[in-house]
């Protein structure tokens, strides 16, 4: 589905309901990130990550909301430059703090139907999206930011998801989890 399109998602979650009868969790993943200065963004650039990275995730959490039944989990994706506010990732920043803003406000909206709803915001990890257009020392630089001196791995942050989305998480609601390895 493409998550920008409000009734791609609805079909999304119907295909899901009628293959499984229920949707228990749902990770809000997609997202794309374009580098560059603000000044120098076009509009068709910032438009793509406002699509995916913002109204993809509100589309993702809108219908979640009204699918999801007593105990269910959203986890939804930031990213660990929310904290860390570097010169070049101003537009994509910006969608991922108002992904963490919309997670709390959508936790206190679901108040009394025991649906967690949690952001996961992830630092340096060793995917395409992260290392497409780096150089080896710009990546070795990178590493080097975290006190454990390594990018993530897909599996750390998988693992912190695994948490929010299961019987662990039960008492986590509204939050962002910084999985970074000490970044911010």
């Amino acid at each position: 589905a493409d998550i920008a399109r409000s009734e791609d998602v609805t079909g999304l979650f119907d295909a899901a309901i009628a293959a499984f009868g229920r949707v228990d969790v749902v990770v809000n993943n997609a997202g794309v990130m374009t580098l560059g200065p603000i000044a120098g963004m076009t509009d068709e650039v910032f438009d793509r990550m406002i699509a995916i990275n913002l109204r993809g995730s509100f589309n993702v959490m809108r219908a979640a909301a009204g699918r999801l039944g007593e105990g269910g989990r959203i986890v939804n994706l930031s990213s660990s430059v929310v904290g860390l506010l570097q010169p070049g990732y101003g537009p994509y920043a910006g969608t991922k703090a108002a992904v963490e803003a919309m997670t709390m406000v959508l936790a206190r909206e679901l108040r009394g139907r025991g649906i967690t709803v949690n952001a996961v915001a992830p630092g340096p990890t060793a995917t395409d999206l992260f290392l497409d257009g780096k150089s080896p020392e710009l990546v070795d630089r990178l590493a080097k930011l975290s006190p454990l001196e390594r990018l993530g791995t897909p599996g750390d942050i998988a693992a912190a998801v695994a948490f929010l989305a299961g019987p662990d998480g039960a008492w986590i609601d509204g939050q962002t989890l910084r999985a970074n390895g000490g970044v911010v």
